[in-house]
């Protein structure tokens, strides 16, 4: 009892306070209406593409999310530590608490909802950025192998004999993709080892040229093992896989020479399968194509492993 003669101990204001506090934490991490510019990147590179600010996105919402719910626990562990400690007067074990429905349904349905909106935006944002029913206005199909990188220019290079859709090096990509090729596309390629150097930058790896403010299409094979395409500034990257075709779109918007990599350990040189991606103007990309025709580079060098039956039967089922 207080020396006033009342029951109201002096700590309830303090646990108030502590309790309003946390929930003011709670609602300005998570109610707030600002865009992935207004928090910080949180380890990630600036975005270079118009798809990467909304994986930029749903990284620092999950940051949030795990920042509002370990301050809802941390804030519990005090709480509990501050005024649940034992008395130094009172020796008894304090009340126990068991079987408490209420606290047990919540235990369950807290992590549920957590879990359920993480998976829903991951959902929304995975649906939009492997969305390809857009026509691009580039196509590349990016070759991986031990220990470099290969790329051929899906293109109408004037000069150019070919095309694309009918090519046998490119067998090893199903029909789906090949049905937006542009027409009579001869192309040509740009293929490295892993002692090629960017002569701008003198970066390890061959460079893959693409137009800033168009549509670019990733067709991904491999001709040996799994690799995994990751230009790092774009935010995004896919898996290279032999027998299985993959593929992603973007739209650059910002002119550079970007750093790109292997994500996959794909053997004892697996550190060695670097590029380069260099962003340039539309007519600097064409010229750069003709370039490529000019040394003798057209046509396309091999895909890589073809689609076993069974994979060209499951695509087939999900068309």
């Amino acid at each position: 009892m207080s020396p006033n003669g009342s029951d109201r101990s002096p700590r309830r204001p303090m646990r108030r306070k502590l309790l309003q506090a946390l929930t003011a934490g709670l609602v300005l991490a998570t109610a707030t209406g600002c865009t992935y510019k207004d928090f910080p990147r949180l380890g990630m590179p600036s975005p270079t593409t118009e798809e990467a600010p909304r994986i930029l996105s749903l990284w620092q919402g999950s940051w949030a999310a795990a920042l509002a719910v370990g301050v809802l626990v941390w804030g519990l562990i005090l709480w509990s530590a501050m005024f649940h400690r034992r008395s130094r007067t009172k020796v008894e074990v304090p009340p126990q608490t068991r079987y408490n429905m209420p606290i047990e349904a919540l235990y369950t349905v807290v992590p549920i909802i957590i879990i359920s909106v993480l998976f829903y935006f991951t959902a929304r944002d995975e649906s939009k950025l492997l969305d390809i029913s857009k026509k691009p206005d580039v196509t590349v199909n990016v070759v991986g192998f031990q220990w470099s990188w290969g790329f051929n220019y899906v293109e109408n290079v004037p000069g150019v004999s070919g095309d694309a859709k009918t090519d046998k090096n490119l067998d090893a990509i199903p029909d789906r993709f090949k049905k937006d090729f542009p027409a009579n596309a001869g192309g040509v390629y740009d293929v490295g080892t892993p002692g090629t150097r960017n002569p701008q930058t003198n970066n390890p790896g061959p460079t893959l040229w693409l137009p800033k403010g168009e549509t670019v299409r990733f067709v991904l094979t491999s001709r040996d093992v799994i690799h995994s395409f990751w230009v790092v500034p774009f935010l995004m990257k896919m898996d290279v896989i032999p027998g299985h075709t993959n593929s992603f779109q973007v739209t650059p918007n910002h002119e550079g020479t970007f750093l790109g990599k292997c994500a996959e350990l794909c053997g004892v040189d697996h550190s060695r399968m670097l590029f380069n991606v260099k962003v340039v103007s539309p007519a600097a990309y064409q010229k750069h194509l003709q370039d490529l025709a000019k040394k003798g580079q057209t046509g396309y060098i091999p895909a890589g492993i073809a689609q076993t039956s069974h994979e060209k039967n499951r695509e087939t089922n999900n068309l």
